[in-house]
């Protein structure tokens, strides 16, 4: 249990706004989730951290191992990292596919080595690894009664969300040399330039960047949320918690495109409770 309450702090520290929604699950799903998440903010932070790129391949290479030690079930209570103690639990508890741990850390890599996407479809097999993993990790937990159409829904789902924040952080990634943002979209809305200033590109249709993309987000949000009815009444309330956060930081940033220039779009805490309240009450937020 201490292991768990360990994930459950960096759960509550970190997550922002994922904490929002699985507050709303039962204790053995939510411990559960808070040992998915502590695992997963592991491999980000090794990602976005300030060691070299091959420390950071070294790290990644033994959070592998980590996962095949839990595969092969030698994980006792007695080691002393607490994530992994969590997690091998969770996934004796709950059939977790691990393997989606692993399609994470494909698109941490593919950060490392500076991947750059072209098109929308070479956009959508990276959001699948960092965000559509999460979605079918978590079904996992939850539990579905279409297991199959759910991962589907779940991808589409994690699309949406992935979307959402590459608009949000399009700032602050060009800050730390990354383009996420597809080529040829940039090239035809005149932004090929970047996003190195508070204001767009002299000649840059941003608006109409920020608007094409933000309709690709809304349509996948519609698509993804497909999945609700088929979950738990609790599952699904958890889901439609941090979907309905990101899509209204969506709507913001449709509203307001330039604001992601600016500084960091996000919603204040109170209505980050609303939409999760929203969510257990029946709502899609």
């Amino acid at each position: 249990m201490a292991a768990y309450r360990y994930c459950e702090a960096v759960t509550g520290l970190q997550a922002r706004n994922f904490s929002y929604g699985i507050r709303l699950l039962p204790e053995p799903k939510r411990l559960a989730m808070s040992a998915l998440y502590a695992l997963a903010r592991r491999v980000d932070d090794i990602g976005d951290g300030d060691l070299p790129a091959e420390r950071k391949a070294e790290q990644l290479g033994r959070t592998r191992a980590l996962l095949e030690e839990i595969r092969s079930g030698g994980v006792g209570e007695d080691d002393t990292d607490p994530i992994k103690v969590a997690l091998a639990d969770a996934a004796r508890r709950f059939p977790i596919p691990l393997g989606g741990f692993d399609e994470l850390i494909d698109g941490v890599e593919m950060d490392l080595k500076g991947v750059e996407y072209r098109t929308f479809d070479d956009l959508k097999v990276y959001c699948r690894c960092v965000a559509g993993s999460i979605g079918r990790l978590s079904l996992g937990v939850y539990g579905c009664e279409d297991p199959e159409l759910g991962e589907r829904y779940a991808d589409t789902l994690g699309l949406a969300l992935q979307l959402t924040n590459i608009l949000r952080d399009v700032r602050e990634d060009a800050a730390n040399g990354r383009t996420y943002l597809p080529t040829e979209d940039l090239v035809r809305f005149g932004c090929e330039d970047g996003f190195g200033s508070p204001v767009p590109p002299p000649g840059a249709d941003f608006a109409g960047l920020v608007a094409f993309e933000a309709q690709r987000a809304q349509a996948a949000f519609e698509e993804g949320l497909r999945l609700l009815p088929m979950l738990d009444r609790r599952s699904r309330a958890c889901t439609a918690a941090m979907a309905g956060i990101y899509h209204r930081l969506l709507g913001r940033i449709a509203a307001e495109p330039e604001s992601v220039l600016r500084g960091r779009v996000s919603l204040p805490g109170w209505e980050k409770a609303y939409v999760a309240l929203s969510g257990l009450a029946g709502g899609r937020s």
